[in-house]
């Protein structure tokens, strides 16, 4: 299980230059946050990696202990959600550099096909086409008031006049039009149950017959 103290400063820290760390923690906790650094790379590097594996390179690479290396795997675990924003921060960011990269090398080569599909990656990735967002401080976002209503006019409906008088007048007219309904007299049908299931009648027969077999005996 990862101390929590080593998941804190490997969030605020994991990525933070080798000089400044060793101005700030001591060199053991520094080597530390170097090895749990290249873990984490490889991790990211190899996402169906099974632990197993993830165990078996850092023992490998490292030449530590299972349970260290268990510990690193913990820690590791735990970094993911915090890290994962940054993570995908980065990688935007060598994109772009890769992209600009290859707008350069196909200038110098003259290569104005490859340099227009980089300008154009670059483009879209980046989304310079779209005008820039302008955020609303949460503080000045008002909740909209709501108020209930029977007016059909809010809904571009036109209103009926009168109109509890015409439903009451519909009511009057169709419940003068409904047939009333009686109970009535009926009794139970007689079903011929051997019209119906012929194997009934000789189940029944050799159940008798068993029952009268059995009062003989």
């Amino acid at each position: 299980m990862a101390r929590p103290q080593t998941v804190e400063i490997a969030k605020r820290d994991l990525f933070t230059a080798e000089a400044e760390l060793m101005e700030r923690y001591p060199a053991e906790t520094v080597q530390r946050l170097l090895r749990l650094r290249e873990e984490y790379t490889w991790f990211m590097s190899n996402p169906d990696a099974k632990d197993r594996v993830f165990i078996g390179e850092v023992r490998s690479r490292f030449g530590i202990g299972l349970t260290q290396a268990y510990a690193d795997l913990s820690v590791i675990k735990a970094l993911l959600p915090t890290l994962s924003q940054a993570s995908r921060d980065f990688h935007r960011y060598r994109f772009n550099e890769m992209i600009l990269e290859t707008y350069q090398m196909a200038k110098a080569r003259k290569d104005t096909k490859t340099m227009e599909k980089a300008a154009a990656s670059y483009a879209k990735f980046n989304r310079v086409d779209l005008e820039d967002e302008q955020a609303v401080p949460y503080e000045m976002i008002v909740v909209q008031p709501f108020t209930a209503t029977d007016d059909p006019t809010v809904l571009g409906i036109k209103p009926i006049p009168n109109l509890q008088q015409k439903i009451d007048q519909m009511i009057k007219h169709y419940g003068a039009e409904t047939i009333d309904i009686e109970d009535i007299e009926y009794e139970e049908a007689d079903l011929e149950e051997e019209m119906w299931n012929p194997g009934a009648s000789s189940r029944r027969t050799g159940g008798a017959a068993s029952a009268e077999e059995g009062n003989d005996l």
